[in-house]
């Protein structure tokens, strides 16, 4: 109930993670997520922060809100967050972590369900298919990602 996929990415890791951790920016990288916007009091990327995504689940229309809180900000090395169920239960967290790597950074996007029954049942049945679309659509945004800050460098 989890995965990661790594890039290279030729940029320094602080510029990176600035683009990262801006959530409002999420719908020029990611393929399911079109937009996000901090909620109540936050406004930027802070541990505890809350903001608000908005998905096109599998890009057929199903699309959705939730609230996501940070769980993890370390500029210039880590972003998570954590999806938020009903009543605040947490649901999936999805993290990037950068490491200096020679000429650039090596980032890595990761994603883990929380262990909660119906999780685990969703993923005996549709893990093999959702899996696959998650590594698809990490591998997509980090290379959108990689696209902005390498022609950014030049």
């Amino acid at each position: 109930m989890h995965d990661s996929v790594t890039v290279h990415m030729a940029a320094a890791p602080q510029q990176i993670w600035e683009l990262i951790s801006d959530v409002t920016r999420v719908g020029e990288f990611s393929p399911e997520t079109f937009g996000a916007e901090w909620v109540g009091k936050s406004t930027g990327p802070a541990l505890g922060a809350k903001f608000r995504g908005h998905v096109n689940r599998n890009g057929w229309g199903l699309k959705y809100a939730t609230v996501c809180r940070v769980v993890e900000c370390e500029p210039g090395r880590s972003f998570a967050f954590t999806v938020l169920g009903p009543r605040g239960v947490p649901i999936n967290t999805w993290s990037y972590h950068l490491e200096p790597d020679g000429d650039g950074t090596n980032v890595t996007e990761s994603f883990r369900l929380h262990n909660l029954l119906p999780l685990r049942l969703y993923w005996l049945v549709a893990g093999w298919t959702r899996g696959k679309t998650n590594r698809d659509n990490m591998a997509a945004t980090l290379n959108r990602i990689k696209s902005v800050v390498e022609t950014a460098e030049q």
